[in-house]
């Protein structure tokens, strides 16, 4: 299988240290790759260049969520494309459990396949981490509806139909919740795999604080209300 139907979407927010080797790291698995730079003021754009990915950029920091609809419409209007795998530009996923994923959603008729922390041992997931990921999944209506285990974890998989209907509005990190929203209010088959997400220093220095997981649930819920 040489997975020229699928697309990794990476959105890339002042990751120069790391980025070009994530892209690497994907490419030989899979070869398409679409890196949107959302706004970064550090030297981004420039390793994704000297890397075979295609680059769009936004001018201004927009939020993660609106990097990801970026480039999940760049990479839908690609000819062939079929599957759309959302990776983190940070080095913490592994390109195994992208690949894994994948066959899953060929092969188990399923439109979404999520990457899971969870579902087998947890260890390797920073204790306040695994506090603020569980608690949002405990307190969210739609990850319960969904029996989600993870509902926070950008490894993802999502079939063409599903990319077609998902306009993703909210710009910052509340997107992922959004998501989860609109895959339980949708004739969509969801299915979680494990993975592993590797926590070296440096990807830890970019995750979420509980105060930013506490957020995204304040967000979406003025959202609901507007």
């Amino acid at each position: 299988m040489t997975n020229e139907d699928v697309w990794v979407v990476i959105p890339v927010f002042n990751e120069a240290q790391v980025i070009a080797d994530v892209v690497e790291r994907v490419r030989p698995t899979f070869p398409n790759v679409v890196c949107v730079d959302d706004g970064s003021a550090d030297d981004s754009a420039t390793r994704i260049a000297g890397t075979h990915a295609h680059l769009v950029r936004h001018s201004l920091n927009l939020g993660q969520g609106a990097a990801l609809q970026t480039g999940l419409s760049y990479a839908l209007a690609r000819p062939g494309a079929k599957y759309f795998v959302t990776f983190d530009a940070d080095g913490q996923h592994q390109v195994s459990d992208a690949e894994r994923m994948v066959e899953v959603a060929r092969n188990d008729e399923t439109d979404v396949v999520l990457g899971s922390r969870f579902l087998e041992q947890a260890q390797h997931v920073p204790w306040l981490k695994r506090a603020v990921l569980r608690t949002a999944v405990a307190l969210s209506p739609t990850a319960r509806k969904l029996r989600l285990t993870d509902a926070h974890n950008g490894l993802r998989v999502f079939s063409r139909s599903v990319v077609e209907r998902l306009h993703i509005t909210m710009n910052g990190m509340a997107h992922a919740s959004e998501i989860v929203a609109f895959l339980a209010n949708n004739d969509v088959r969801v299915r979680e795999v494990p993975v592993t997400i590797l926590y070296t220093d440096y990807s830890k220095s970019k995750g979420q604080s509980l105060v930013n997981g506490v957020n995204i649930l304040f967000d979406l819920s003025l959202r609901d209300r507007g």
